[in-house]
């Protein structure tokens, strides 16, 4: 077995300023002088459109970089207290200099996309996660790429697009993406410019307000070069996630379709029928609250308790915790577990009876 040293003196260095990690301390000198925790420094910020804002950030040296179409969890401090939100990153994979570039959409109910968007400045420093996902370009490049998009789903294929180009793709790539107006589309200077200098990119917009609107449908896809050997990409709302599935189920098409959602998080709804009572103990903070049915993330919550979190259901695995007794229950699809000492995703289980968890 082999110990890395790096890693030998960091856990050296931590045991003799316990109980606080060191990075704790370094953060008082510099927030960017990090030994393990990743951030990043907002280095530039812009506004493409009303409602996004489109932050410049530059990690620290832990940084892995991230694969075209991978998102990363953006952490901020709003009024005290540490929230979590995944976001894609829009450039090509592999910028030279490191940097990320995440165009947010403030939703009227997005409580962090919002405060970005009104308080996010240059030198501001964040939490970064390293990138994650499986929504990825194929190793083996597709004879040719039709992206699908629709609102904030333009992020992660566009960074596919943008990384198939600065590969020099031999293909033709078409982009066909959806917005409100065209006042909406965050990237479009770019993508005319993109589209006017490459001459086998085919840009489609279509708007879905106003007396032209309009939706997708099989005709957007219409005199696409290779199509039959097209990988299609989709990310979106639910909408047009749907009908790109009914498209492609119905199409006939033997190449791949590759395809995330890009919607808020929805309120998980609370099985009526569910048994509701014991004691749920949070170990680490001392507290405890009687069991109401809700997820133990809400409930640590009411109980005055800010737990990591991210998506809220169940994709981004942020808000972990290990149970250490008792049985919880799968919101989502109903299985209860009564193994101790495991890790659960605090958003989408529930407490069924007492239940004790690291929190």
């Amino acid at each position: 077995m082999s110990i890395r040293i790096p890693d030998l003196v960091g856990s050296i260095v931590e045991a003799a300023l316990s109980p606080h990690p060191v990075d704790r301390y370094l953060e008082l000198v510099d927030p960017m002088m990090t030994w393990r925790d990743l951030r990043a420094k907002v280095v530039a910020v812009d506004h493409p459109t009303s409602r996004t804002v489109r932050l410049t950030l530059q990690p620290t040296r832990q940084w892995q970089g991230h694969s075209a179409g991978q998102y990363v969890q953006l952490s901020t401090v709003i009024n005290g207290v540490r929230h979590v939100r995944c976001f894609s990153p829009a450039n090509a994979a592999n910028t030279p200099s490191g940097a990320l570039e995440l165009t947010i959409t403030a939703h009227d109910d997005g409580f962090v996309s919002s405060h970005l968007r009104e308080h996010a400045h240059a030198g501001m420093v964040v939490g970064l996660s390293q990138a994650a996902g499986e929504f990825t370009l194929p190793d083996d490049r597709p004879r040719s790429a039709v992206f699908i998009s629709g609102g904030s789903g333009i992020t992660p294929v566009l960074s596919m697009v943008r990384t198939l180009v600065t590969e020099g793709y031999p293909g033709p790539i078409t982009f066909v993406h959806y917005a409100r107006t065209p006042a909406d589309v965050a990237y479009r200077a770019e993508l005319t410019a993109l589209a006017g200098a490459t001459p086998a990119f085919d840009l489609r917009l279509h708007y879905t307000r106003g007396d032209d609107a309009e939706h997708f449908t099989a005709a957007h896809l219409a005199d696409i070069p290779r199509f039959d050997d097209a990988h299609l990409f989709v990310c979106g709302p639910p909408a047009l996630m749907n009908a790109v599935d009914e498209f492609y189920d119905t199409s006939g098409l033997t190449q791949p379709l590759h395809s995330e959602a890009f919607t808020l998080a929805a309120p998980i709804a609370v099985d009526p029928d569910a048994p509701v009572d014991g004691e749920l103990t949070f170990l680490r903070s001392g507290r405890s609250a009687t069991n109401d049915g809700r997820t133990i993330l809400d409930q640590a919550e009411s109980a005055g308790l800010s737990p990591e979190s991210g998506c809220r259901m169940g994709i981004c695995f942020s808000c972990t915790a290990i149970k250490k007794s008792g049985c919880t229950r799968n919101v989502l699809t109903g299985e209860t577990d009564t193994e101790a000492d495991t890790q659960i995703q605090l958003c989408i289980n529930a407490p069924v009876g007492d239940v004790e968890i690291e929190v």
